[in-house]
Protein backbone atom coordinates (compact mmCIF):
# COMPACT_ATOMS: atom_id res chain seq x y z
CA UNK A 1 0.00 0.00 0.00
CA UNK A 2 1.30 3.71 -0.41
CA UNK A 3 1.56 5.85 1.91
CA UNK A 4 2.81 8.23 0.37
CA UNK A 5 0.61 11.43 0.96
CA UNK A 6 -1.09 13.55 -1.64
CA UNK A 7 1.12 16.02 -3.78
CA UNK A 8 1.19 19.84 -2.10
CA UNK A 9 0.16 18.33 1.30
CA UNK A 10 3.01 18.57 3.61
CA UNK A 11 3.56 15.10 5.79
CA UNK A 12 3.18 17.22 9.20
CA UNK A 13 -0.42 17.99 7.29
CA UNK A 14 -0.18 21.51 7.61
CA UNK A 15 -1.64 23.95 4.59
CA UNK A 16 0.80 25.26 1.83
CA UNK A 17 0.81 29.08 1.80
CA UNK A 18 -0.98 30.11 -0.96
CA UNK A 19 -1.67 26.70 -1.94
CA UNK A 20 -5.36 25.17 -2.00
CA UNK A 21 -6.85 23.08 1.00
CA UNK A 22 -6.39 19.46 0.73
CA UNK A 23 -7.09 16.64 3.13
CA UNK A 24 -5.89 16.85 6.53
CA UNK A 25 -5.02 20.57 5.82
CA UNK A 26 -5.70 22.81 9.00
CA UNK A 27 -6.77 26.26 8.50
CA UNK A 28 -5.69 28.26 11.65
CA UNK A 29 -7.41 31.75 10.84
CA UNK A 30 -9.69 32.34 14.03
CA UNK A 31 -13.41 32.45 12.95
CA UNK A 32 -15.50 35.37 12.79
CA UNK A 33 -18.40 33.95 14.30
CA UNK A 34 -16.18 32.28 17.15
CA UNK A 35 -14.63 35.71 17.86
CA UNK A 36 -18.28 38.00 17.88
CA UNK A 37 -19.39 34.91 20.25
CA UNK A 38 -16.41 36.13 22.40
CA UNK A 39 -17.65 39.75 22.39
CA UNK A 40 -20.90 39.06 23.26
CA UNK A 41 -20.32 36.66 26.04
CA UNK A 42 -18.07 39.55 27.71
CA UNK A 43 -20.73 41.96 27.35
CA UNK A 44 -23.23 40.35 28.78
CA UNK A 45 -20.76 39.23 31.39
CA UNK A 46 -20.21 43.10 32.18
CA UNK A 47 -23.59 44.08 32.04
CA UNK A 48 -24.74 41.34 34.63
CA UNK A 49 -21.69 42.08 36.98
CA UNK A 50 -22.82 45.74 36.67
CA UNK A 51 -26.62 45.51 37.42
CA UNK A 52 -25.73 42.92 40.40
CA UNK A 53 -23.68 45.55 41.75
CA UNK A 54 -26.49 48.66 41.03
CA UNK A 55 -28.72 46.44 42.98
CA UNK A 56 -26.58 45.50 45.82
CA UNK A 57 -25.93 49.45 46.10
CA UNK A 58 -29.35 50.49 45.65
CA UNK A 59 -30.93 48.19 48.23
CA UNK A 60 -28.02 48.35 50.66
CA UNK A 61 -28.16 52.05 50.45
CA UNK A 62 -32.05 52.87 50.64
CA UNK A 63 -32.55 50.25 53.23
CA UNK A 64 -30.28 51.93 55.50
CA UNK A 65 -31.35 55.82 54.79
CA UNK A 66 -35.20 54.76 55.91
CA UNK A 67 -33.76 53.24 58.71
CA UNK A 68 -31.30 55.87 59.72
CA UNK A 69 -34.29 58.98 58.36
CA UNK A 70 -36.91 57.94 60.15
CA UNK A 71 -36.82 60.78 62.64
CA UNK A 72 -36.45 63.20 59.58
CA UNK A 73 -39.76 61.88 58.10
CA UNK A 74 -41.46 62.04 61.43
CA UNK A 75 -40.72 65.26 61.56
CA UNK A 76 -41.86 66.05 57.79
CA UNK A 77 -45.11 64.50 58.76
CA UNK A 78 -46.18 66.26 61.66
CA UNK A 79 -45.21 69.54 59.82
CA UNK A 80 -47.93 68.26 56.88
CA UNK A 81 -50.38 67.45 59.06
CA UNK A 82 -50.20 70.67 61.35
CA UNK A 83 -50.13 72.80 57.48
CA UNK A 84 -53.23 70.95 56.00
CA UNK A 85 -53.91 68.05 57.40
CA UNK A 86 -53.71 64.71 55.97
CA UNK A 87 -52.81 62.57 54.17
CA UNK A 88 -48.96 62.56 54.41
CA UNK A 89 -48.01 60.86 51.63
CA UNK A 90 -48.92 61.36 47.67
CA UNK A 91 -48.71 58.12 45.25
CA UNK A 92 -49.30 58.45 42.04
CA UNK A 93 -48.12 56.28 39.00
CA UNK A 94 -45.12 56.82 37.15
CA UNK A 95 -43.56 54.71 33.91
CA UNK A 96 -40.98 52.90 34.77
CA UNK A 97 -38.34 50.65 33.03
CA UNK A 98 -39.45 48.87 29.67
CA UNK A 99 -42.81 51.36 30.14
CA UNK A 100 -44.33 49.31 33.30
CA UNK A 101 -46.51 51.42 35.29
CA UNK A 102 -45.80 51.84 38.90
CA UNK A 103 -47.16 53.70 41.97
CA UNK A 104 -44.29 56.13 43.16
CA UNK A 105 -44.32 57.59 46.45
CA UNK A 106 -43.33 60.58 47.69
CA UNK A 107 -44.61 63.00 50.65
CA UNK A 108 -47.33 65.32 49.88
CA UNK A 109 -46.51 68.45 48.78
CA UNK A 110 -49.54 69.91 47.09
CA UNK A 111 -53.53 70.02 48.15
CA UNK A 112 -55.29 67.59 48.75
CA UNK A 113 -57.23 66.27 45.82
CA UNK A 114 -55.94 68.97 43.38
CA UNK A 115 -56.75 68.56 39.93
CA UNK A 116 -53.64 67.24 37.48
CA UNK A 117 -54.92 69.31 34.45
CA UNK A 118 -53.05 72.45 35.10
CA UNK A 119 -49.54 70.36 35.09
CA UNK A 120 -51.05 68.22 32.02
CA UNK A 121 -51.28 71.08 29.69
CA UNK A 122 -48.01 72.43 30.85
CA UNK A 123 -46.67 68.95 29.59
CA UNK A 124 -48.18 69.10 26.54
CA UNK A 125 -47.13 72.48 25.47
CA UNK A 126 -43.48 71.67 25.85
CA UNK A 127 -43.74 68.66 24.46
CA UNK A 128 -46.23 69.62 21.08
CA UNK A 129 -45.91 73.08 21.17
CA UNK A 130 -42.28 73.46 22.00
CA UNK A 131 -42.79 76.10 24.31
CA UNK A 132 -39.62 76.93 26.30
CA UNK A 133 -39.56 77.30 30.01
CA UNK A 134 -36.93 76.67 32.25
CA UNK A 135 -38.44 74.91 35.28
CA UNK A 136 -40.19 71.56 35.03
CA UNK A 137 -42.72 72.14 37.29
CA UNK A 138 -45.95 74.73 36.46
CA UNK A 139 -44.36 78.11 37.86
CA UNK A 140 -46.28 80.03 40.66
CA UNK A 141 -48.87 76.46 41.15
CA UNK A 142 -51.07 77.44 44.32
CA UNK A 143 -51.58 73.75 44.26
CA UNK A 144 -48.59 73.56 46.38
CA UNK A 145 -48.80 73.95 50.27
CA UNK A 146 -46.51 76.31 52.45
CA UNK A 147 -44.67 73.11 53.64
CA UNK A 148 -44.66 71.53 50.10
CA UNK A 149 -42.57 74.66 48.90
CA UNK A 150 -40.39 74.04 51.64
CA UNK A 151 -40.08 70.01 50.71
CA UNK A 152 -39.51 70.66 47.16
CA UNK A 153 -37.00 73.09 47.66
CA UNK A 154 -34.84 71.40 49.91
CA UNK A 155 -36.36 67.71 47.67
CA UNK A 156 -37.34 66.58 51.26
CA UNK A 157 -40.08 65.23 49.48
CA UNK A 158 -38.63 63.02 47.11
CA UNK A 159 -37.37 60.78 50.38
CA UNK A 160 -40.12 57.94 50.28
CA UNK A 161 -38.58 57.06 46.54
CA UNK A 162 -35.97 55.13 48.57
CA UNK A 163 -38.99 52.70 49.35
CA UNK A 164 -39.71 52.89 45.57
CA UNK A 165 -35.99 51.92 45.43
CA UNK A 166 -35.96 48.96 47.53
CA UNK A 167 -38.97 47.55 45.71
CA UNK A 168 -36.70 47.90 42.92
CA UNK A 169 -39.13 49.86 40.86
CA UNK A 170 -36.69 52.76 40.69
CA UNK A 171 -32.42 52.95 41.62
CA UNK A 172 -30.78 55.19 43.11
CA UNK A 173 -29.23 56.41 39.58
CA UNK A 174 -31.32 56.91 36.49
CA UNK A 175 -34.04 59.40 34.53
CA UNK A 176 -36.37 61.08 36.29
CA UNK A 177 -40.01 59.14 36.66
CA UNK A 178 -42.26 60.78 33.69
CA UNK A 179 -45.46 61.08 34.12
CA UNK A 180 -47.92 58.65 31.18
CA UNK A 181 -49.31 61.76 29.32
CA UNK A 182 -45.68 62.74 28.74
CA UNK A 183 -44.73 59.34 27.40
CA UNK A 184 -47.57 59.29 25.02
CA UNK A 185 -45.89 62.69 23.40
CA UNK A 186 -42.60 61.05 23.30
CA UNK A 187 -40.76 61.33 20.09
CA UNK A 188 -39.27 58.04 19.26
CA UNK A 189 -35.44 59.03 20.30
CA UNK A 190 -37.02 59.99 23.67
CA UNK A 191 -38.26 56.10 24.52
CA UNK A 192 -34.59 54.70 25.06
CA UNK A 193 -34.73 56.75 28.41
CA UNK A 194 -37.12 54.06 29.16
CA UNK A 195 -34.76 51.07 28.94
CA UNK A 196 -33.20 51.65 32.19
CA UNK A 197 -35.11 52.14 35.79
CA UNK A 198 -36.16 55.42 36.95
CA UNK A 199 -33.84 57.11 39.79
CA UNK A 200 -34.33 59.54 42.60
CA UNK A 201 -31.21 61.31 41.09
CA UNK A 202 -29.51 61.42 37.77
CA UNK A 203 -27.25 63.75 35.09
CA UNK A 204 -30.52 66.06 34.83
CA UNK A 205 -30.22 66.86 38.73
CA UNK A 206 -26.58 67.04 38.74
CA UNK A 207 -26.39 69.50 35.75
CA UNK A 208 -28.61 72.13 36.68
CA UNK A 209 -32.22 70.75 37.47
CA UNK A 210 -34.96 73.11 37.03
CA UNK A 211 -32.91 75.56 35.30
CA UNK A 212 -32.87 72.91 32.30
CA UNK A 213 -35.83 72.43 30.13
CA UNK A 214 -37.68 69.54 29.88
CA UNK A 215 -36.18 68.54 26.06
CA UNK A 216 -32.94 68.91 27.26
CA UNK A 217 -33.51 66.80 30.44
CA UNK A 218 -34.83 63.82 28.24
CA UNK A 219 -31.73 64.60 26.03
CA UNK A 220 -29.53 64.73 29.16
CA UNK A 221 -31.75 60.85 29.91
CA UNK A 222 -30.87 59.22 26.87
CA UNK A 223 -27.01 60.32 27.11
CA UNK A 224 -26.94 58.52 30.74
CA UNK A 225 -28.91 55.14 29.19
CA UNK A 226 -25.40 55.05 26.90
CA UNK A 227 -23.02 55.62 29.26
CA UNK A 228 -24.31 53.99 32.25
CA UNK A 229 -21.70 52.09 34.82
CA UNK A 230 -21.37 51.90 37.83
CA UNK A 231 -18.44 54.52 38.21
CA UNK A 232 -20.96 56.78 36.28
CA UNK A 233 -23.91 56.08 39.08
CA UNK A 234 -21.20 56.58 42.31
CA UNK A 235 -20.04 60.12 40.65
CA UNK A 236 -23.42 61.23 40.12
CA UNK A 237 -24.75 60.03 43.46
CA UNK A 238 -21.87 62.01 45.10
CA UNK A 239 -22.43 64.86 42.82
CA UNK A 240 -25.84 65.10 43.96
CA UNK A 241 -25.01 65.87 47.55
CA UNK A 242 -23.28 69.62 47.14
CA UNK A 243 -26.32 70.36 44.54
CA UNK A 244 -29.09 69.39 47.30
CA UNK A 245 -27.45 70.72 50.05
CA UNK A 246 -26.83 74.25 48.12
CA UNK A 247 -30.40 73.88 46.52
CA UNK A 248 -28.63 74.73 43.24
CA UNK A 249 -31.51 74.82 40.56
CA UNK A 250 -34.05 73.62 42.85
CA UNK A 251 -37.60 74.82 42.27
Amino acid sequence: MDLTPPIGIPVDGTRPAGGPVGAGAIDASPPAVGTLSLVLGEARRRGLGYATAKRLLDTVTAATLLIALLPVFAIIALAILLDTGGPILYRAQRVGRFGKPFRVVKFRSMRAGCSTTPHVAFVQSLLREGTQCSVYKVAEDRRVTQVGAFLRCTSLDELPQLWNVLRGDMSLVGPRPDVSYAVGEYADWMHRRLMVKPGITGLWQVSGRSRIGLLDMYRLDVRYVGEASFLTDLRILLRTIPVVLGREGAA
